[in-house]
């Protein structure tokens, strides 16, 4: 049976809560495999609107085991809050698991980001301020926090401890602030353990397990490709890798287990936070595509910064992920104009650039290259197949699936669970 990786193919935000909802009847596990709750994704069932920004979309699916994977960091006051405002709603998350591997955001990894960044003044990256930065650095110096850290308080105690006695320093000498006491954060995080107890366990092995009895195991990515630590627009990048490699790693389950990969592709482009963005409007257009496609950030409440969409970033996701498929959203978003601006190119000291430019440099000045396509003005939000869609609506997805370098399976008419267009299946 299949495991399936569904990330975002631009700089997040993409549609990617309701891709993997729509998925969530069919798949027996949902996995989040990095990132923590600087991601959000907004899922609408029916006429409710739920904004997760930690737990999997899965956790929406009475049949499916939502779990967070080592790869992921975790702050337990949000995850827990969630948690509850889902009960309270009327979800069922009891099923959910996390893996004890996974590292746990503390107090002071709020505290360092929120002050470093302020400090960097008109260089900042533009974080969300929730530690998660600083939590993946603590994590690869080898002095993190894991979730199964909190049912040993004598190993608990070591580690804050040991953060802290550097971090204090830097606070104080660098900084100015207050030291941050080792007991407090100790206690605070105790505080946690028997709540989470229950729902932490060796996700690693389930899940290999789960693929050996043939179960359908979905990998969610957080963030986009182009936030990718590695693969991304560095340093305007998140701290982890929400590209495909990212899921066997923030996950264990090895690469030939993988057999589809889908990237979720806004029939627009959009960004949150600071960095290069080729295709960005600040006219009146831009401003309609904010208006009319709701974009605020589900976790940072920021609104995003939008532009039409850019055929070069869709085909370097499609290369470094080896996707097999996409699934375009918000292609309702875009009825009513005359024509479209696709970039199918950039030009970079005047010269013509097809693929994404390797350095940081030329990405930088890189103009975006435009192609026109017809619009369209009819209503599309209750087409059924790709048939019933408007001649100039079919052509815009074609020439984005020709440009982009994999076929489109699946098409976003609309924000709900039902306004969706399925080409081919991705089971």
């Amino acid at each position: 049976m299949p495991a399936l990786v569904l990330l975002g193919a631009q700089w997040g935000d993409e549609g990617k809560g309701k891709a993997t909802d729509l998925l969530g009847g069919s798949v027996d596990y949902v996995v989040r495999y990095q990132g923590g709750n600087n991601a959000g994704h907004t899922v609408v069932v029916g006429d409710q609107k739920y904004a997760l920004h930690l737990l999997p979309s899965g956790i929406l699916s009475p049949e499916c085991v939502p779990v967070i994977g080592n790869g992921v960091v975790v702050d337990p006051a949000v995850l827990l809050s969630e948690l509850d405002g889902l009960a309270q709603r009327g979800v069922d998350t009891s099923k959910l698991l996390i893996s004890g591997n996974a590292h746990l955001i503390t107090p002071y990894h709020t505290t360092m980001d929120k002050v470093t960044e302020r400090f960097l003044g008109k260089r900042k990256i533009g974080t969300t301020g929730r530690g998660i930065g600083p939590t993946y650095a603590d994590k690869i110096n080898r002095v993190g926090i894991r979730v199964q850290d909190l049912f040993d308080e004598s190993i608990l105690r070591q580690k804050v401890e040991a953060a802290l006695d550097q971090k204090n320093q830097v606070l104080a000498k660098l900084y100015n602030r207050r030291a941050i006491l080792a007991d407090q954060v100790v206690e605070e995080l105790l505080g946690y353990a028997d709540k989470l107890r229950d729902y932490v366990c060796d996700t690693t092995l389930l899940l290999n397990e789960a693929l050996d009895q043939d179960k359908v195991v979905l990998f969610e990515g957080g963030q986009g490709t182009l936030l990718d630590v590695d693969h991304g627009t560095y340093p305007f990048v998140t701290s982890s890798n929400p590209t495909a490699g990212g899921a066997c790693t923030g996950s264990g389950v090895g690469p030939t287990r993988i057999n589809r990969v889908i990237g979720i592709l806004k029939a627009y482009t959009t960004r949150v936070g600071a960095g290069p963005f080729p295709t960005e409007l600040f006219d009146e257009d831009g401003e309609k595509l904010r208006t009319i496609g709701g974009e605020r950030g589900v976790t940072t409440g920021r609104d995003r910064r939008c532009g039409w969409f850019d055929a070069v970033i869709a085909r370097y996701a499609t290369r470094v992920n080896g996707l097999t498929d996409f699934f375009l959203t918000k292609l309702d978003v875009l009825t009513g104009w005359e024509q479209i601006p696709v970039c199918v190119a950039y030009e970079v000291d005047g010269r013509r650039v097809d693929e994404l430019p390797y350095s940081q440099t030329d990405f930088h000045h890189a103009k975006p290259v435009y192609e026109m396509l017809p619009g369209w003005s009819e209503d599309i939000s209750r087409a059924k197949t790709f048939e019933e869609l408007p001649k100039n609506a079919q052509a815009y997805v074609k020439a984005l699936e020709e440009m982009s370098g994999a076929p489109i399976s699946a098409i976003g008419v609309g924000p709900g669970r039902d306004e969706t267009i399925q080409i081919n299946s991705f089971l």
